[in-house]
């Protein structure tokens, strides 16, 4: 069996639509927290996914207001809009014994790095790995299409995730997103790849040549740049008593009369003349 590489819009709408089967359970309560975690550290294998309220202005960007994950059965949307990111999320997130599969892994990883940093352990970017099945779509909606013959509705995309309550709608659409990343990932192991396959775990994307150039030379420039510090002058001369001070002055005071007597005779001399 092999995958086609595209697949246009137009075939894509008239697929049956994926909807997610099992149960979704909302978590805004951090006493929900333990039995979610619990359940989740059991798993080898969980969709992951993150929904954030669109804005509408530019150059303006808000926080991640859902964190969607889920098992074979079971999705947890948990509301980060409504509570803190628990410790015991952060620790499913860097397991490496449970894998984590998404599409465009490292710009959700970058938006939940805003809230609180961890590191990323045991993830897998669909668009990473499709190609290698001769795939060369790169959306949710079309890798779903192209691998298991279903799309995926984007009509909530653009809803308002931090909302008091989530829609229905919006409920069916986040748990379909997660879920449906572990069917594409499942039928894509059970089918003999084009290529023989690397690691399979994400790998956060490297700066580019210009980037890692321009760091470079600033820690270069960093570690080569020397600091003088610049000390006052230490008085080493000998320290006078007041008569001896008294007496090393007498010479300049004689100086400075002859001096000021002499300017007067020139300049009465000048004014006679």
């Amino acid at each position: 069996m092999t995958f086609q590489p595209t697949i246009t819009n137009e075939l894509t709408a008239e697929l049956h639509s994926a909807q997610f089967g099992g149960e979704i359970i909302v978590v805004d309560k951090e006493s929900q927290i333990e039995c979610v975690c619990r359940d989740l550290a059991a798993q080898k294998i969980i969709g992951f996914d993150t929904e954030t309220r669109p804005s509408f202005k530019a150059g303006v960007t808000n926080k991640v207001a859902l964190l969607q994950l889920s098992t074979s059965e079971r999705c947890y949307l948990i509301r980060l809009c409504r509570m803190k990111f628990h410790s015991a999320l952060l620790k499913i997130l860097s397991n490496p014994n449970i894998r984590k599969i998404g599409a465009d892994v490292a710009g959700d990883i970058r938006s939940l790095h805003e809230l609180r940093f961890f590191k990323e352990r045991g993830f897998i970017d669909l668009q990473q790995i499709v190609p290698y099945w001769g795939i060369e779509e790169k959306s949710l909606r079309k890798m779903s299409a192209i691998v298991l013959g279903e799309r995926v509705s984007k009509a909530q995309r653009l809803s308002n995730w931090a909302a008091n309550v989530l829609t229905p709608q919006q409920q069916m659409y986040a748990a379909t997103d997660a879920w449906v990343c572990i069917k594409i990932y499942e039928q894509l192991l059970a089918t003999p790849p084009l290529q023989p396959l690397p690691s399979l775990e994400f790998t956060p994307p490297q700066p580019s040549a210009k980037a890692a150039k321009s760091k470079r030379v600033a820690a270069q420039a960093k570690q080569s740049r020397i600091t003088i510090e610049v000390k006052p002058a230490r008085d080493t001369a000998p320290k006078l008593s007041d008569k001896e001070s008294r007496e090393a002055a007498k010479p300049a005071k004689r100086y400075f009369k002859l001096r000021k007597k002499s300017n007067s005779t020139k300049h009465n001399s000048n004014k006679d003349e």
